[in-house]
């Protein structure tokens, strides 16, 4: 096997320990509600492994209702937002190697102030988006 870009093609862990190449990454939700469909029979314990640059803010919240989603700084500086379930939104601030956990259920959304980029292990069963 040779090497492979995270940045282009992520990775799905799975149920039984297994890692899968993803298709090449398109950047819209096209994309995940694919991968979603894919991997539909893994339920709660299917993981997205994906490493993304962000150069602006992001444009929308996501919230991953069935497990934990873990956000590792690599480079530059995000600034997380966590709505909380009664609506106090917290801040996070990451610098390369930091790293942070958005529970199940929290609303979350990124400001950069620069080009940062992040690597994102995330229980994407029934993840929502709303605009920001």
């Amino acid at each position: 096997m040779s090497a492979i870009d995270l940045t282009t093609c992520p990775i799905h862990l799975g149920l039984g320990a297994t890692a899968e190449v993803e298709p090449r990454f398109t950047g819209d939700f096209a994309w995940y509600d694919a991968y979603a469909e894919r991997h539909r029979s893994d339920g709660r314990e299917g993981r997205l492994v994906a490493m993304h640059t962000f150069d602006v803010s992001w444009s929308s919240w996501e919230m991953h209702p069935t497990g934990a989603e873990v956000v590792l700084c690599t480079a530059g500086n995000l600034i997380l937002h966590q709505e909380q379930a009664d609506g106090t939104v917290t801040i996070v601030r990451l610098g390369a190697g930091q790293y942070a956990i958005n529970p199940p259920g929290v609303w979350h959304t990124a400001d950069v102030d620069g080009p940062s980029t992040a690597l994102f292990i995330t229980a994407g069963n029934g993840t929502q988006h709303r605009p920001r």
